[in-house]
């Protein structure tokens, strides 16, 4: 661990745990979204509030960063974390705002896949960032990360296969293809999110 001469700022810790517990709150939204009989209209509002709430905690972040002259770790990382946990929230605000836009009322079933995938990703990462304030037993968490990124890419493709399968009109294909692209770039996202951490974690060490 390098040497500090000077006091750090320690509120980034709570900052990125706050926007981390945001995306777990996101994630089950995603969940309600295709339970059956959900009410979309409301859960759409509940991730409109999510999706703002996660945007105040970003800036807040961004505004910190301009004011922090010691930071706990490399100002370009926190950027880097901070707007990849952004990048999550906004995904998967698009993906539920689609829905109600595009009037989906059946959703292939392989969107469960990509759900679920997401909300582990999300507990995994609220469950991380806590850790970063010691850089200590992060290690299974980016191995884990990866490891849900390469198996949403599995379920992307094989829901894109079911599109293009003949069972829906080339007008649905395009609706429900902006669906899951947007669940996809989510995981993508939490990868990102993970790569940021091991990178911290390697300067750190």
């Amino acid at each position: 661990m390098r040497l500090r001469l000077t006091p750090r700022d320690d509120s980034y810790f709570e900052m990125f745990a706050d926007s981390a517990n945001n995306l777990v709150i996101a994630a089950r939204l995603l969940v309600e979204l295709i339970s059956e009989g959900a009410d979309r209209d409301a859960i759409a509002e509940k991730m409109r509030a999510c999706e703002h709430a996660g945007d105040d905690r970003t800036h807040a972040i961004m505004r910190r960063l301009n004011e922090s002259f010691v930071t706990p770790f490399d100002r370009e990382d926190i950027y880097r974390l901070a707007s990849s946990l952004d990048d999550v929230m906004d995904s998967m605000d698009a993906a539920v705002d689609l829905v109600g836009l595009y009037g989906l009322d059946r959703l292939p079933k392989g969107i469960i896949d990509q759900i679920e995938v997401l909300e582990r990703a999300a507990e995994l990462t609220a469950e991380a960032m806590p850790r970063l304030r010691t850089m200590k037993d992060l290690t299974r968490y980016w191995i884990e990360i990866n490891q849900l990124e390469n198996q949403a890419d599995q379920i992307y493709r094989r829901l894109l296969a079911k599109l293009f399968s003949g069972e829906y009109d080339a007008l649905t294909v395009l609706k429900l293809k902006d669906v899951i692209e947007e669940l996809e770039t989510a995981a993508d996202a939490f990868e990102h999110v993970a790569n940021t951490v091991e990178s911290i974690a390697v300067k750190e060490s």
